[in-house]
């Protein structure tokens, strides 16, 4: 329970952005998961759109401040690196 009208305005404010933050979040995850378990199966170019895609909702997550920018890059560089492999064992 906030004690002043400002600890008030805090809690609400701080509620607001938590529902937005949840959206960008949650998408990014779900991308990354589809794109993993597409690599996973060995679906090459459904697995190239889906790692477009996840890099994209990463890319909108780092910039609105939702995940760290460097926690991003990372997980963008593990998706590339998994679906290069993949591709290395197609060809």
């Amino acid at each position: 329970m906030p004690n002043t009208k400002s600890a008030a305005k805090r809690v609400r404010s701080s509620r607001r952005k938590e529902k937005i933050n949840q959206v960008h979040r949650g998408r990014a995850r779900t991308a990354d998961k589809k794109a993993r378990r597409l690599i996973e199966e060995g679906r090459l170019e459904e697995a190239r759109e889906a790692v477009r895609k996840a890099q994209a909702a990463f890319d909108k997550a780092a910039k609105k401040g939702v995940i760290h920018p460097n926690k991003s890059a990372r997980r963008k560089s593990r998706l590339m690196n998994q679906l290069n492999q993949l591709e290395e064992q197609e060809s």
